[in-house]
């Protein structure tokens, strides 16, 4: 009987992972359409789109999945491909400060699934602008730590507009910070120093961090696996930083 709980347990748990792998297929599809749409199918000629290719192909999407969603958002096969961005921001456990972006063909749909996903863990939303003023727009570059070090992350983007590299709090990657302007050519300086990059992205990054202990932060997580079920939310920023006690805590949990 434990053996079969057990295979329950694990189908449970791979249904999960392959529900998630599903969606987030679908977010990466979407931002190659949205891509393609605003700036043409040639990746050449549009980094936006290079690198949202790039960040699907890192994550295993298939390859015609790609190419028939260049051509989609291209308009190139017939078909409209119509998304609106939507920012919501609110607040969740003990006030941390939550910016919520939606790429979604329906928002009316888009803020009933935030508003339900809010309310039921523990978040509220808040009026625009009484969060925004603490993100600001910059360039995000990952850089996996497996083959590379900081420093030598560091001397290849420093004269590209790098602000600062900084390890992520699992030390698996390290991220280079940018002024959005500069994150096609700091991209471009990895690659040209031979250092590989799993993506780069345009984020908002908090201007203030605010350090929460274990249980907060478990429901943090639960509040952004809510909002992150949702097909129409594309992306979850948060001010939101953990020590290093608090992430080995965290890590014991499993």
């Amino acid at each position: 009987m434990s053996g079969h709980s057990k295979w329950a347990t694990t189908k449970h748990k791979k249904a999960v992972i392959d529900a998630k792998r599903a969606k987030a297929f679908a977010k990466y599809i979407k931002n190659i359409e949205v891509a393609a749409r605003i700036g043409g199918a040639d990746l050449s000629g549009n980094p936006t789109l290079a690198d949202a290719v790039h960040k699907a192909k890192k994550n295993s999407v298939p390859s015609d999945n790609i190419d028939r969603a260049i051509k989609r958002g291209a308009g190139l096969t017939g078909e409209t491909v119509e998304y609106m961005t939507i920012m919501y921001e609110g607040y969740g456990p003990n006030g941390v400060a939550l910016l919520i972006e939606c790429l979604t063909d329906n928002k009316n749909r888009a803020a009933a699934e935030v508003r339900t996903a809010m309310s039921r863990n523990g978040g509220n939303m808040a009026d625009p602008g009484s969060v925004a003023y603490n993100f600001e727009r910059k360039g995000v570059v990952t850089v996996p730590a497996a083959e590379t070090t900081e420093d030598d992350v560091l001397l290849a983007v420093l004269d590209a507009g790098a602000e600062e590299v900084v390890a992520t709090p699992n030390g698996e990657a390290y991220e280079v910070i940018t002024e959005a302007g500069s994150l096609v050519a700091v991209r471009t300086a990895l690659v040209d120093a031979g250092i590989d990059y799993d993506s780069a992205d345009s984020e908002f990054v908090p201007n203030l961090k605010v350090e929460i202990d274990a249980e907060t932060a478990r429901k943090m997580f639960r509040l952004i696996d809510a909002l992150e079920d949702s097909d129409d939310v594309q992306n979850v920023y948060s001010n939101f930083d953990l020590s290093a006690e608090v992430q080995a805590e965290l890590e014991n949990d499993e």
